[in-house]
C-alpha cells in the first residue's frame, strides 16, 4: 500500500538516558505529500501566534474564590472558536465552573487519534517579578511570553489550527480526530479522569500529549506517588523530653530509611535509558502539622511528605507495601512509634512502545516534517496522557515546542518558529496515522 524508506532514529544521549537506534518509515507517495503540503498551506503563522496570546490573556490559574482566576472562561472562549471553525464540540462540567471542552471532526470509517492539551495554567506568582507581564502575551525576539505560552497554551493552539488546518484543506480523510481539552491538569488531572470515567475515551487509537517537550518524541514517563506519612506523639516542654512522646526523631528515623528503601530499587532496577533513575524524596517535613511550633515544646505529631517517582518495571502496590513494613519494622524496634500512611494520589508510569502506530506515525511525520531524524525523549513528570494510558489503555506520545525547563517559571515564553514546526508535527502525524 505504500513506499517506505528506512531511516534510524538518533542514537545518542538523551539528557537522562542513553537512548537507543530505532528504525522507522517515512512514506514518499506523491499524492500523501501533496496531500500534506495542501493542508501546511492552511496553517497561517500568524494566526497561530494570535491564539496563543488570545489564550495567554485569558487568565486560567484555578482559584476558587476568584470569578475571573478559573479555566471557565478558557473553556468558553474555546467553544465559541471551534464552533465557529464548524467543529462538533462538547462541554461537561467537572467541577462548578471547571468545563471540560472536546471537539470532533469525523471522516470516514477508520481509526481515531486524540490531541489533549489542557486549559489551567500554574499561578503566576508575584507579577512584580516579571519583565514581561504574565497575562498579556508579548512577543519579543521571536518568542511569546506569559504565563502558559510554553505549558501548554502555545500547543493546545497548535493542536487546534493543525486539526483547523486538516479541515479546511477539505481532502477527505478515514476516521476520527479529536480535540481534548480538560481542566486541571496542574492539579489532581480531575478533567482528564472525568473525560475517561464518562467513557469518552472509549474507541481512541491513540493519543498525541500536547505538552513542552522541545519537539522530541516522549514514548515514556515517569510515574508518580504522592505519600504522606502522620507520625504521632506526645506534647511536652521541651525542658523535659522524657514526659512526652517525640514524633520528630521518630520521622527522621522514617525519613532515613526511605532513603535505603531508594537506595536498594535503584539497584534493583537501574537507569531507564529515557528517564534516569527512580526517587523517593521527602519533600515537607511539617512539626506540629497543624499548630504554631515553639523551640521549646515538642509537638505532638510530625507530618512527613514523599513525591517518589518511578520508572519502567517498578510496582507501586510493591513500593506501598515497602514503605508499610518499614513502620511494621520501626514500630518493633521502638513500641512508642506510632505512624500512619495515606497515599494521596497514584499516577502510574507510561511506556509505548517503539513499533506502536501512533509512536511510527509521529515518526515518519517528524521526518517529513523537518528533513531530520527525531530525538526521542521521556517525560520526567506526569501529563493527562498518564491516565489516558493507564486508565483507557490508549497508546500516547507526548511532544510539543517549548524548552522543558521553561514551565512553571516567571517569564515562561515560547519560541514561534518551534510553534510553528509543532503545529504542523501534529497535522502530520493525524494524517499519517489514519491513512496508514
Amino acid at each position: 500500500m505504500r513506499e517506505q524508506t528506512t531511516r534510524q532514529a538518533q542514537d545518542g544521549l538523551t539528557p537522562m538516558g542513553e537512548g537507543y537506534l530505532q528504525e522507522t518509515w517515512a512514506t514518499s507517495e506523491p499524492e500523501f505529500l501533496n496531500m500534506l503540503q495542501t493542508v501546511w498551506k492552511n496553517i497561517d503563522k500568524e494566526e497561530l501566534v494570535a491564539l496563543t496570546r488570545d489564550l495567554i490573556r485569558i487568565p486560567s490559574v484555578f482559584r476558587p474564590n476568584s470569578p475571573s482566576g478559573n479555566e471557565k472562561h478558557v473553556a468558553e472562549f474555546l467553544t465559541r472558536y471551534l464552533e465557529e471553525e464548524g467543529f462538533t464540540v462538547q462541554t461537561e462540567e467537572v467541577a462548578p465552573n471547571r468545563p471540560n471542552v472536546w471537539a470532533v471532526m469525523e471522516g470516514s470509517p477508520g481509526k481515531t487519534i486524540l490531541f489533549e492539551g489542557h486549559t489551567d495554567v500554574v499561578t503566576e506568582g508575584d507579577s512584580e517579578d516579571w519583565r514581561y507581564p504574565p497575562f498579556e502575551g508579548v512577543i519579543e525576539g521571536g518568542r511569546i511570553y506569559g504565563r502558559g505560552a510554553c505549558d501548554t497554551k502555545g500547543n493546545l493552539a497548535a493542536a487546534i489550527m493543525a486539526v483547523r488546518a486538516i479541515k479546511r484543506a477539505g481532502q477527505p480523510f478515514p476516521g476520527r480526530i479529536i480535540l481534548c481539552i480538560p481542566v486541571d491538569e496542574e492539579g489532581l488531572m480531575l478533567g482528564i479522569k472525568q473525560f475517561i470515567k464518562a467513557g469518552h475515551a472509549e474507541g481512541i487509537d491513540g493519543a498525541v500529549i500536547c505538552e513542552p517537550e522541545e519537539n522530541q518524541l516522549c514514548v515514556t514517563q515517569k510515574g508518580a506517588l504522592r505519600i504522606s506519612v502522620r507520625v504521632q506523639g506526645k506534647m511536652a516542654h521541651g525542658a523535659m523530653p522524657l514526659s512526652g512522646i517525640n514524633p520528630i526523631t521518630r520521622a527522621a528515623r522514617f525519613i532515613v530509611a526511605v532513603e535505603e528503601l531508594e537506595r536498594e530499587e535503584i539497584l534493583k532496577h537501574g537507569k531507564d535509558p529515557f528517564l534516569g533513575y527512580p526517587s523517593f524524596t521527602p519533600t515537607i517535613m511539617m512539626a506540629p502539622e497543624n499548630a504554631e511550633p515553639q523551640i521549646n515544646v515538642m509537638p505532638a505529631q510530625a507530618l512527613v511528605a514523599l513525591d517518589i517517582r518511578t520508572i519502567p518495571g517498578q510496582s507501586h502496590p510493591e513500593i506501598i507495601q515497602m514503605l508499610k513494613d518499614c513502620l511494621v519494622r520501626l514500630k518493633a524496634e521502638d513500641p512508642l512509634f506510632e505512624a500512619e500512611l495515606d497515599v494521596i494520589e497514584e499516577r502510574p508510569w507510561t511506556e509505548t512502545p517503539m513499533s506502536d502506530p501512533v509512536v511510527q506515525s509521529m515518526t515518519a511525520a517528524y521526518i517529513q516534517t523537518t528533513g531530520e531524524k527525531p530525538y526521542y525523549n521521556g517525560v520526567p513528570g506526569a501529563t493527562d496522557g498518564t491516565f489516558l494510558h493507564s486508565w483507557a489503555g490508549i497508546p500516547i506520545i507526548t511532544t510539543g515546542a517549548g524548552n522543558r525547563l521553561v514551565p512553571h517559571q516567571k517569564d515562561e515564553w515560547v519560541d514561534i518558529e518551534e510553534l510553528e514546526t509543532a503545529c504542523k508535527l501534529y497535522a502530520a502525524t493525524a494524517l499519517n496515522f489514519l491513512l496508514y
